[in-house]
């Protein structure tokens, strides 16, 4: 369905592999390869399942056990541990305990009594579905092409002309217990058909063998494809083409602009990530002439909603007249009013025992000739949601090309997005870490303190913006914080920060990644060491341009965007020891951190109004992990003080009224600090983390 991928889902299935397998092994390895295509099923979303005859730990016996993907969790990743695994019969014995659609929700609480061998993975609410379906090995997707057609008005007709008698149709229902007994009536009363197409919702499929449960289910999502793409061929899509979009870097360039302000305007409460998207399935719905119509049916299938809410925001943009300033002008207003019609929504749907309203704010915004914003807790969080709005609109525009798309029932849409079971889930997640949905651009990333510092912050959940102009140090800091954290919670940037042009490009391309920003952390530097008689004017202004010129190019970006956001900000300048006190022959860089640290007290008197603070921590003699300590910068402070090498961090220890040394990771310790909340209250103050020099007390 997608404009961008293969016509046609492969066949992954290897004999070879899978015959050294056990049982549970295959389940996992079906999985994998069903979730590794994103036409199959979305993040997180669908289940597979498998019975298997296992020993009984408590009688010897050999009993039927229900493996089934478990609450949570993402069919492409997923291990053994992510599977619940119940005794068949009790969740048959279920079925004894059942008082009827009123009551369905209270079914959920007897899936622990049916755990087998103590399996801490919780069971979830497809377990039914699986359950009671009389086959060994069943799978649940939800491919963009099967939901096209479960989305049309006329979908059981379109599931007959395609199909015929060999997938059956069943009507819209909540997943539950009651449409686990459904699935089993159906298939008692069709046992030759080898799947279900639930309405709005998704595909069941299964099979005798796991091959054959995999083979079936890729062989329905392909003949759908296949039929899509005929009765597609040659037919406006989405009604056709209404605008055009602006080239790439124009589209990049309106994103830097509005993204701080959706994002400053839906963070009062709790700060937001964003993502980006334009790609070409995303440019071709919002360029369409059905662009508003489709979007205001909101979603269909119960995963896209839950990501994506009851409906997108649509930007009013014509990219042929690109009046940027004019849309940022007027954001205020669109958030304002699409607050305002879900609250509305949330009035008329809710019921009396329903949970508070939640986040009355988009998720998904849609920009013509611009392309997508998402917006969430976290960078996965925006982008997974992205891509589910893709897939919805991989099925909008499949369904609506061969019929009429119908979106989820406004009601049974809100019942959904306020199941008292989803806010119990909800209710459990754990405490956000303190610096989550946090941007930080680090300057000097990739060396021993700016590393170190992504480290720190990245620990308590913000995410980082590594600037450095090493190219081969920035790609190996972003490789490795990428596996430690995850790759959604870095990225890399080049530029040099005494070039404003890099500077203003580099800011912009790190405000596409992530939204907007929170958190600068200057720490570009060099050292330079030479007495007063042999400083040229090179190596003075090169010590000006990094250290002072580069600061203020670097906070002047970081003031625009926090302004624009309104959700205030933090400065943090690492400076050093020799900004307050005096070393010789060192006039160039002595200086240069000096006026750095007068930058910042006027930083933090400008600032503070705007719930701008700007702070500064003085490092003194890091020597481990830092470039600037590895090359010329060491042999000429360790002529100075007539040591070697290998002496000049002894040195260096002896002289400090601590005797300790110290190291990238105590400076990440005190940019941490000021970087949160637990100095919310301080600006314009100096840090010293030095192990004890009296020369730079500031008092």
């Amino acid at each position: 369905m997608s404009t961008n991928a293969p016509a046609r889902l492969a066949n992954l299935w290897d004999d070879a592999r899978a015959a050294g397998m056990t049982e549970p092994e295959r389940l996992v390895y079906r999985s994998n390869i069903l979730g590794s295509d994103k036409r199959v099923t979305n993040y997180g979303g669908g289940n597979t399942s498998s019975k298997i005859m296992e020993k009984d730990p408590l009688t010897g016996e050999q009993v039927e056990v229900l493996w089934v993907k478990g609450s949570g969790g993402d069919s492409a990743s997923i291990k053994l541990d992510g599977f619940a695994t119940l005794y068949m019969d009790k969740l048959r014995a279920l079925k004894g305990l059942y008082r009827g659609l009123e009551h369905e929700d209270e079914m959920v609480g007897y899936l622990p009594h049916a755990t087998f061998n103590l399996n801490p993975r919780a069971a979830s609410i497809d377990t039914p579905l699986h359950a009671y379906v009389p086959h060994p090995f069943v799978d649940h997707m939800h491919p963009d092409a099967i939901i096209a057609i479960a989305a049309s008005k006329d979908s059981r007709a379109l599931t007959q002309e395609i199909f015929g008698d060999a997938i059956g149709w069943l009507p819209w229902k909540r997943p539950g217990f009651e449409l686990g007994l459904w699935l089993e009536k159906f298939c008692l009363e069709h046992p030759e058909a080898k799947g279900v197409i639930l309405e709005s919702h998704g595909l069941f499929t299964w099979g005798d063998t796991p091959k054959e449960c995999y083979e079936t289910t890729i062989a329905v999502i392909n003949q759908a494809i296949e039929w899509l793409e005929k009765k597609t061929e040659g037919k406006a899509i989405f009604g056709g083409e209404a605008v055009k979009s602006l080239p790439a870097d124009e589209r990049r360039a309106v994103a830097a602009k509005i993204m701080p302000k959706i994002r400053g305007l839906i963070s009062e409460d709790s700060h937001k990530l964003g993502h980006f998207d334009d790609s070409p399935a995303v440019l071709e719905f919002v360029n369409s002439k059905d662009l508003r119509p489709l979007a205001a049916l909101g979603t269909s299938c119960p995963d896209h909603f839950l990501r994506t809410k009851i409906r997108p925001l649509v930007i009013e943009f014509d990219p042929a007249n690109p009046d940027v300033d004019a849309v940022v002008a007027r954001l205020g207003d669109d958030v304002a009013a699409y607050r305002a019609d879900y609250t509305a929504y949330y009035e008329r749907s809710r019921h009396d025992n329903s949970p508070a309203i939640r986040d009355p704010n988009a998720v998904v915004y849609l920009m013509p000739g611009v392309g997508m914003f998402t917006f969430a807790k976290d960078k996965a969080t925006a982008r997974i949601s992205g891509e589910f709005y893709v897939n919805a609109i991989n099925v909008m525009r499949g369904s609506s090309t061969v019929s009429t798309y119908q979106g989820l029932d406004e009601q049974e849409a809100f019942d959904i997005e306020y199941w008292l079971l989803e806010e119990a889930k909800l209710q459990r997640m754990p405490k956000p870490k303190s610096l989550a949905g946090q941007v930080a651009l680090i300057t000097g990333g990739a060396g021993g303190i700016g590393k170190a510092t992504a480290y720190r912050l990245m620990n308590e959940g913000a995410c980082v913006v590594i600037a450095d102009i090493d190219d081969a140090a920035l790609a190996a800091a972003t490789e490795e914080l990428g596996k430690k954290f995850g790759k959604d919670f870095v990225r890399p940037v080049k530029f040099d920060v005494t070039r404003e042009e890099e500077v203003l490009k580099g800011f912009a391309n790190a405000v596409v990644e992530f939204g907007g920003l929170d958190i600068l952390v200057s720490n570009a530097g060099l050292a330079s060491s030479a007495p007063i008689e042999e400083t040229s004017l090179a190596l003075w202004n090169r010590n000006m341009d990094i250290l002072a010129t580069g600061y203020f190019l670097v906070s002047r970006e970081a003031f625009k965007l926090f302004r624009a956001q309104k959700i205030g900000g933090n400065v943090v300048f690492v400076a050093s020891k020799n900004g307050l006190a005096a070393s010789p022959n060192a006039a160039a860089y002595c200086t240069a951190k000096a006026a750095e640290i007068h930058l910042a007290r006027c930083l933090a008197l400008e600032g503070a109004e705007a719930q701008i603070r700007v702070n500064v921590v003085n490092p003194d003699a890091v020597l481990r992990g830092s470039k600037i300590w590895a090359g010329e910068w060491l042999e000429q402070r360790a002529s100075t003080y007539k040591t070697d090498k290998d002496g000049l961090e002894e040195m260096y220890r002896q002289r400090s009224m601590l005797k300790r040394s110290v190291f990238p990771e105590d400076i990440a310790e005190a940019i941490y600090f000021l970087a949160s909340d637990m100095s919310a209250k301080s600006t314009g103050n100096i840090i010293n983390v030095d192990a004890g020099n009296a020369q730079s007390f500031t008092r």
